[in-house]
């Protein structure tokens, strides 16, 4: 990457605020981090870092410094990418994010494929709740995202990537899993673990709620949590039931340790889609997106 080495050394020590970690992830010694800043500050004429004992902090100028080494690194990234596909359209950088449920159940086979197909291609990986990762494709941290949920921002490009169903279900063996079926209002009766606010999951669980009139301020909320992972955890030692993506209790309903529970007239559909700022695309972000397309198939993975 063709920057100023002192420039990167900054950065690094800004984001992690300790000289010893940027030296560590630098792969230089600390002394040497602290060379370099001091010959920034000087080329600068100006104190970057304010210093406590062991604490550093930034100072004004290493705020307004920081927020520029962002922007700069980011445009040389998308130099790179650029140049790298006018001879080879199968290398270059990508930034990638993905909601919870997406990235626990989906990415990690399909990125570790998409990796060993092209090689030359570098990815950063981010997961969050929808509204986290919709928030870094408008604040252009990553170029792509595959998110669920209901919500659409008209700053955002947003494409079809595959079906998923949402399933209420709760541990196995318990006096719930016996209720095979239950009626709508039946749901209001049982203590539910929910998605914390902004996940994509939520919405579309409110949203289907709704369409028979059940207001989610009258269901039973135990607690709420942020992934998939925690909730199957807090599910297996208690008599709760919740609302899951059928792609992330594949493992738990084929050994018997989770039930469905059906919920007669309601069934849970949702898409799970791309998303990208409107007019900005790279070839790469097309070749990203084919590679989903291509080596995800829903209908055969979901039957158990």
């Amino acid at each position: 990457m063709i920057f100023d080495f002192r420039l990167k050394v900054f950065y690094t020590v800004a984001q992690r605020l300790s000289f010893t970690k940027a030296a560590h992830e630098l792969y230089i010694t600390q002394p040497a981090v602290t060379k370099h800043i001091k010959e920034l500050e000087q080329q600068l004429s100006t104190q970057l870092f304010k210093r406590n004992g062991n604490n550093i902090a930034l100072t004004v100028a290493g705020k307004i410094l920081a927020q520029y080494a962002e922007k700069i690194f980011q445009t040389y990234t998308e130099l790179e990418t650029e140049l790298a596909q006018l001879n080879n359209l199968e290398a270059g950088t990508l930034h990638i994010g993905a909601s919870t449920t997406v990235a626990q159940t989906i990415l990690p086979k399909i990125l570790a494929l998409f990796k060993k197909t092209y090689p030359d291609v570098t990815f950063n990986f981010i997961q969050g709740n929808t509204d986290y990762i919709s928030q870094l494709i408008l604040d252009e941290k990553i170029d792509v995202a595959i998110v669920e949920g209901a919500a659409h921002s008209p700053q955002l490009a947003y494409s079809p990537f595959a079906k998923d169903e949402i399933v209420l279900v709760t541990r196995a063996n318990n006096k719930l899993s016996k209720k095979q079926e239950i009626s709508p209002k039946q749901l209001l009766d049982i203590p539910l673990v929910l998605r914390e606010a902004g996940s994509g999951t939520l919405d579309v669980i409110f949203n289907a709620l709704a369409d028979v009139q059940i207001n989610p301020k009258d269901l039973n909320i135990e607690i709420q949590l942020e992934s998939s992972i925690a909730i199957k955890q807090y599910l297996l030692y208690s008599d709760t039931a919740t609302f899951l993506s059928i792609q992330s209790v594949l493992s738990e309903l084929k050994y018997n340790e989770l039930s469905i529970i059906e919920i007669k007239g309601m069934e849970i559909f949702r898409t799970f889609q791309f998303i990208q700022l409107h007019g900005k695309n790279s070839k790469l972000i097309d070749l990203f997106k084919r590679f989903c397309l291509a080596n995800y198939n829903l209908k055969g993975s979901v039957s158990v």
